[in-house]
């Protein structure tokens, strides 16, 4: 990525930008200024500071402003400085001039081209990973059926006691003294809890009536968003 004007009016400069300028690894610039925000974080206005993510959610680059920058490279030696330096009083210099002149400039031209592709391309990709899981739950919320607590837990690839005590914090499941799990009135009424009484026979062989809470499948769908599952759930 090159050197950017953001809608702010910001001018920014890529990390990208700053490795290859300064001969560094691109890695190396993304700890070194990982570092430098944590040292920033408190009192500094970073709200221009960009970080820019690939289709897996991991950072590709960063986006500093001149401030930033500056700060970033001023533990570089005297000559990487001054190749940062240069470089921002020849972006500065080209602010001020016609911005129409940037029609003419074939190599900003493709800086700014290349970055909003790349931005395209990556928000394309993470549609195309999401569509899937979309589809799924979709499938999930009109599917026949329910499953017990304990099911719904591996359909959901987490712990059973993770999802019971989830369900009973956010108030979706209750229990009286020696009853067992019972669901919300407000989570049946919405479709995402039922209730089937079931037969179990004891350790003395007798059978007992039991009420046991189910998990709907549009409950499924809705506790898959809830709890940001990211693995795919087929019906």
């Amino acid at each position: 990525m090159n050197a950017l004007t953001m809608p702010s009016g910001v001018q920014t400069m890529s990390s990208r930008e700053i490795a290859e300028l300064t001969g560094k690894e691109h890695k190396n610039v993304i700890r070194d200024i990982r570092v430098m925000l944590d040292a920033l974080a408190d009192g500094s206005d970073l709200s221009h500071v960009i970080e820019t993510k690939d289709a897996r959610g991991y950072t590709s680059g960063f986006q500093l402003p001149k401030r930033e920058c500056l700060i970033l490279v001023s533990g570089y030696d005297v000559h990487l400085r001054a190749k940062i330096i240069d470089r921002w009083q020849e972006l500065e210099a080209r602010k001020r001039s016609d911005p129409m002149q940037l029609l003419n400039d074939p190599a900003a031209m493709r800086g700014l081209l290349l970055t909003y592709s790349e931005k395209v391309l990556a928000q394309q990709e993470q549609i195309e990973t999401m569509t899937p899981k979309v589809e799924a739950f979709n499938r999930l919320a009109v599917a026949d059926g329910s499953l017990c607590i304990t099911d719904a837990a591996k359909a959901l690839q987490m712990p059973p006691r993770k999802l019971f005590d989830w369900l009973h914090r956010h108030h979706w499941i209750y229990r009286r003294h020696g009853t067992s799990w019972l669901g919300y009135s407000s989570k049946t009424q919405a479709g995402y809890l039922e209730h089937k009484v079931t037969t179990v026979t004891g350790p003395d062989g007798v059978d007992r009536v039991r009420e046991q809470v189910r998990v709907t499948p549009a409950g499924l769908a809705k506790l898959g968003e809830a709890l940001g599952v990211q693995q795919e759930l087929v019906a």
